[in-house]
């Protein structure tokens, strides 16, 4: 399975350096919308990184942001999308529904605490850290993403669910941790760390202790009713290459 996620890689890789090498970029004739629905946590790095393609390859990418709930379910409702970006194991569920016809990893992404401007900075070096700042916030902000999944299992993991449960805040789908910690609606909160980077009114306090950390990886999807296959792995082939690669590290991504 690693090596044709490899091959894959090479493979789109190879489609746009083709394309590129033709003409410099598409002509205004082959040029293509790209319509790309996205999770929350690569939309900073994507910002910086879309107009850099749309430059180089003369396709126009259509975005959107989300939560990974809201993109699989628009992804298997017949929904005209070209390419969807969520955790692999999401992707590889719509490829079992035949809604996505291939898969590329992007980036990993771990877990951040993030808290209320000027608080004391609680202890996240290890679990027994972790467990004492819970047991003394006030209140504590989860998303509905991928990272809600682990930190519930892990409150209970630690013997603390039924402690924390009357001041924990669940977000809806979408919503953004950051930006409720930073509106007072919690005194620390936990999502992927590329969401909380550049967050203003929140003091970003480190990612999770590593022997409690989580690890996601997102990954691209291609949609199997595609209009425009082969600027959609132009694309993902750009999102993936040496390019992207420093702008994903600077918002707290890990290339793949």
């Amino acid at each position: 399975m690693r090596n044709a996620q490899l091959m894959s890689r090479e493979f789109v890789a190879h489609v746009l350096a083709l394309a590129l090498l033709a003409g410099g970029g598409a002509s205004r004739a082959s040029a293509d919308e790209i319509r790309l629905l996205a999770s929350n946590a690569v939309r900073e790095p994507y910002f910086e990184l879309i107009p850099q393609f749309e430059k180089a390859s003369g396709h126009r990418v259509k975005a959107e942001w989300g939560g990974t709930v809201d993109i699989v379910r628009r992804a298997t409702a017949g929904e005209a999308l070209d390419v969807v970006v969520i955790p692999d194991v999401r992707v590889n569920e719509l490829r079992k529904l035949g809604a996505v016809s291939e898969r590329v990893d992007l980036a990993a992404s771990k877990i951040g605490v993030a808290g209320r401007p000027g608080a004391s900075r609680p202890d996240l070096a290890n679990i027994d850290g972790l467990k004492r700042t819970l047991l003394a916030a006030n209140r504590l902000v989860i998303s509905s993403g991928p990272s809600s999944n682990h930190m519930l299992a892990l409150f209970a993991r630690m013997g603390v669910a039924d402690d924390i449960r009357p001041k924990l805040l669940q977000l809806a789908p979408g919503l953004s941790v950051g930006e409720a910690i930073a509106a007072g609606m919690g005194d620390i909160g936990f999502t992927q760390v590329s969401e909380l980077l550049t967050i203003k009114g929140i003091d970003y306090l480190g990612p999770l202790p590593e022997d409690v950390q989580s690890v996601t990886i997102f990954s691209a999807g291609f949609l199997s009713t595609t209009r425009s296959p082969q600027a959609a792995h132009e694309l993902v082939a750009y999102l993936a290459g040496a390019n992207a690669a420093p702008v994903l590290r600077e918002h707290g991504l890990d290339p793949r």
